[in-house]
């Protein structure tokens, strides 16, 4: 089988496709054949080791696994003894943010790990594309009380994390206000988004000077709690996908309860069964259709991780084996 491959941490050209012998599932564990993964945020952290925290969870002072990948859609193609909750020809999904090794036709693993059946009628693109943004984006949610009719900033609104947010956000009744690009205004409000702003030059500060919303979602961590707190309510939060200046937003999380007014909440991601399960839900409802930018060969992948990490994504990218 054809696997992405590397023995140190850094950019996208220590990545390189190598032929290995298809793995035979262990007790307790599946085989599956990877139809499409995807390449994001948690990905690029997990091949350049940073922030350098990471390290201690996905290997330290090199990569434990040598394969990338956090997720995937496939088929189980064969079974370790005493697996029952699946048989061979299910559709299934699954994550892990400490890096499943994913990027490669086939992955053995516990059939204990955080894997899902995909609904009927689902492409196993979209069910790939559906689970890592997902999965933060209702962390971000689940730090906040957040109900119908209330109004929700979420900026960068087009990222995996954001445009999923903003879907959560709509089916929750909740009025959201996206700030992305001009060119995917189209795409946002089909998500769901009830307003869309520009964020070229800063005119999302200009246009909704004056204007108070029960949170902040930041799904790219590209702003602070200084420039976003003006448009906070008292009771409100902003929460950012990444650390902040100086680790600055896990600092103002810990002293929240020491704090008037506005407040930073970190969402460290938690509980990926019950994100999948809330995915798998909404996929079958059809209620969810995640945002896709473009789609690489498995023998891309370098290519594939040098444009997620160029920032200019939309939603998510596919990796697909052959």
């Amino acid at each position: 089988m054809k696997t992405s491959f590397r023995t140190q941490y850094g950019p996208p050209s220590v990545l390189s496709i190598r032929e290995m012998p298809i793995p035979e599932p262990k007790a307790g564990e599946l085989c599956v054949r990877v139809r499409a993964a995807t390449v994001n945020r948690t990905d690029c952290g997990v091949l350049f080791g940073e922030p350098y925290l990471f390290r201690f969870f996905v290997g330290w002072p090199k990569p434990r696994k040598a394969a990338t990948g956090t997720d995937f859609a496939g088929e189980v193609v064969a079974l370790g003894s005493g697996v029952t909750r699946f048989a061979v020809g299910d559709r299934v999904m699954g994550f892990d943010d400490n890096n499943l090794g994913s990027h490669a036709e086939y992955l053995c693993l516990s059939a204990q790990n955080a894997l899902i059946h995909i609904p009927e009628g689902v492409s196993f693109e979209h069910a790939a594309a559906s689970i890592e943004g997902a999965h933060y984006a209702r962390n971000f949610i689940s730090k906040v009380t957040v109900k119908a009719g209330d109004k929700v900033l979420v900026y960068g609104a087009t990222g995996a994390i954001g445009s999923a947010a903003v879907a959560l956000l709509y089916h929750a009744g909740v009025r959201v206000t996206a700030v992305c690009p001009e060119a995917h205004f189209a795409a946002v409000k089909k998500l769901g988004a009830e307003r869309t702003v520009d964020f070229a030059g800063g005119r999302w500060l200009s246009e909704l000077k004056g204007e108070q919303f029960a949170h902040v979602f930041d799904a790219v961590g590209k702003q602070t709690f200084a420039v976003c707190r003006p448009f906070l309510a008292n009771t409100g939060a902003y929460i950012s996908s990444e650390l902040g200046p100086g680790g600055q937003n896990i600092t103002y999380s810990l002293l929240a309860p020491l704090m008037w007014g506005p407040k930073v909440r970190f969402p460290l991601p938690m509980g990926i069964p019950e994100s999948l399960e809330l995915v798998a839900g909404l996929l079958a409802e059809g209620k969810y259709t995640p945002l896709i930018d473009r789609r690489f060969a498995l023998e891309e992948i370098v290519k594939a991780f040098e444009y997620v990490s160029s920032g200019q994504k939309i939603g998510n990218v596919l990796l697909i084996p052959s």
